[in-house]
């Protein structure tokens, strides 16, 4: 399986060579990688080929394709060079620097980012598509500040200021559904079960749900509800999980697959594995309650928590 772990960032949009870009420094850095691993695939050159041309190890060029490093100016021209494709040079250099000059929007809350989830917080926010399923809480991004809280509150070890640092890291990742110009295109599934599944005090649990049913109004974002009678079904072994997609100009990305684990995030990304996971997601919306039919169904909870 494949597995990466590794940082990253996010923020608007801007153009690189007319083409609109999300400018989260994570999206671009992998959006430089895959287009060098095409590049050198359909120049007919292996990985050690292309390594002893420039000389470099081919580790560093597997790096290079990864997204694990970012090229040098020097070596991406001369890459380039030796693919055949310096026409691509004044693109990639624009993707390199704005890759380079790229912020975390939440540098002010690293203290509240966890090393494995620096990653994600940088895909979410360069993400043209999420999907998932959730199988224990709503997710971050359709929380409200008190559900929030309540959640990250039942882990006793943290202090006020550690609960509020993250609180305003889970508010401040929702900024993507609000993007002006493209928001992100989000789709849930949520057990059942999460929309009794006490988190604070019953008002807060209310204010959620309604939350939840405002939230589904909008356009982009589709909220569906696995009924608990619902039966067996394939996303009951892997438990809650994403399926990241990025904008269609970056050729030949299959997308990333994200599970949060207890202390640490799981990163799939072999085309395959996010095959697997799609077809999961398939299975389990099928199985769903439609957008309608899951607003009655939190309507219904609504009157019971």
């Amino acid at each position: 399986m494949g597995l990466w772990c590794r940082l990253v960032t996010p923020e608007p949009e801007e153009k690189v060579n007319g083409v609109v870009t999300s400018s989260s420094p994570a999206v671009l850095k992998r959006w430089i990688a895959l287009e060098l691993k095409r590049l050198r695939k359909e120049s007919g050159l292996k990985q050690k080929d292309a390594a002893a041309r420039i000389g470099r190890s081919q580790q560093h060029v597997g790096y290079l394709e990864s997204a694990r490093n970012l090229p040098s100016a020097g070596d991406l021209e001369i890459l380039l060079g030796l693919y055949g494709k310096q026409d691509r040079t004044e693109f990639m250099r624009e993707l390199l620097t704005a890759a380079k000059r790229g912020k975390n929007w939440w540098a002010n809350l690293s203290s509240a980012v966890p090393p494995w989830f620096d990653l994600f917080l940088g895909l979410e926010a360069g993400a043209a598509e999420l999907s998932s399923f959730d199988a224990l809480l709503v997710r971050g991004l359709l929380q409200t500040r008190a559900y929030a809280e309540a959640v990250i509150r039942a882990d006793t070890d943290l202090t006020d200021e550690e609960v509020q640092q993250r609180v305003e890291l889970r508010m401040g990742r929702q900024r993507i559904l609000d993007r002006e110009d493209d928001p992100v295109r989000l789709w849930t599934v949520l057990d059942e079960a999460v929309l009794y599944r006490k988190r604070g005090d019953s008002e807060v649990m209310r204010e959620q749900l309604a939350h939840l049913l405002k939230m589904s109004e909008r356009p982009r974002i589709d909220i569906q509800v696995l009924p608990l009678d619902a039966g067996a079904h394939t996303a009951q072994q892997g438990g809650t999980f994403t399926v990241m997609k990025f904008p269609p100009d970056m050729k030949g990305d299959p997308g990333v697959v994200y599970f949060e684990l207890v202390n640490t995030g799981l990163y799939f990304e072999e085309p395959e594995e996010v095959a697997l996971y799609e077809r999961t997601l398939r299975h389990v919306h099928a199985l769903a309650a439609t957008p309608e039919d899951s607003r009655g169904i939190i309507q219904s909870a609504m009157k019971e928590v």
